[in-house]
């Protein structure tokens, strides 16, 4: 640990100083919208629904999984209609996207990386993300990233989902560490939602999904290009 970067409570980041990280998966560590758009383009096949696009299916990413499957069904179908085929839809696309997870995915530049300093700066490392826990942690493990994590709390790991704070306040709970002293790194405005309910600070990368609004238009305590940028050089 460089002792320049380092106060008595913890590492500075974001300007705050904190002693762990709940970092996001969809979009900030991993880019996940080829496996994402491959899984509902083969549930649309197999409902015999038209096609979707990438961007359609990016706008989307965020919410969960279930979230996704509504949205995209209510692209085609009106609301009635989507909302009875909606279970089936989920069922097969949960089973679609188990079977390609990490197929067509690979970290940002300077993920690895960037984690692994985190790491070796001091921090303690969760994942918090609203994908399922067992698909979330089978893809970390592919692409070489669970090891740094002490926790990966997926969407249902608790009864709510991000942007609601008790997914990182529940994950704050399991570390030992109070909300105001972990810091919430993501790419989205639901990430930057859930932490300022939390408590927790937050730092957004710029380069995630984000509904496809601007992601500097989010409230955020600091923003960066690479996870590794957030700590002081």
């Amino acid at each position: 640990m460089d002792a320049r970067n380092t106060t008595p409570d913890g590492v500075m980041l974001a300007g705050h100083a904190v002693q762990g990280a709940i970092v996001d998966l969809d979009g900030t560590m991993i880019d996940t919208l080829g496996d994402l758009h491959a899984a509902m383009q083969r549930t649309m096949d197999v409902l015999g629904l038209p096609a979707v696009s990438r961007e359609q299916v990016e706008h989307r990413i965020g919410k969960g999984s279930e979230y996704l499957v509504l949205q995209v069904l209510r692209i085609h179908l009106p609301d009635e209609q989507a909302q009875a085929l909606y279970a089936r839809a989920l069922d097969t696309y949960l089973q679609q996207y188990a079977q390609l997870n990490g197929e067509f995915a690979d970290p940002f530049p300077g993920v690895v990386e960037g984690v692994a300093a985190l790491k070796a700066a001091g921090l303690r490392l969760a994942c918090a993300t609203n994908k399922p826990t067992g698909l979330a942690r089978q893809l970390l493990q592919i692409k070489g990233l669970l090891q740094y994590f002490e926790l990966v709390n997926g969407g249902d790991a608790f009864p709510r989902k991000k942007p609601d704070p008790m997914p990182l306040l529940e994950t704050c709970k399991q570390l030992g560490l109070p909300p105001a002293l972990v810091l919430m790194i993501g790419d989205s405005q639901n990430d930057a939602l859930a932490a300022r309910a939390a408590g927790c600070p937050v730092a957004l990368v710029t380069y995630g999904y984000n509904h496809g609004e601007p992601i500097r238009t989010a409230d955020a305590d600091a923003f960066a290009d690479r996870i590794g940028d957030l700590l002081p050089a």
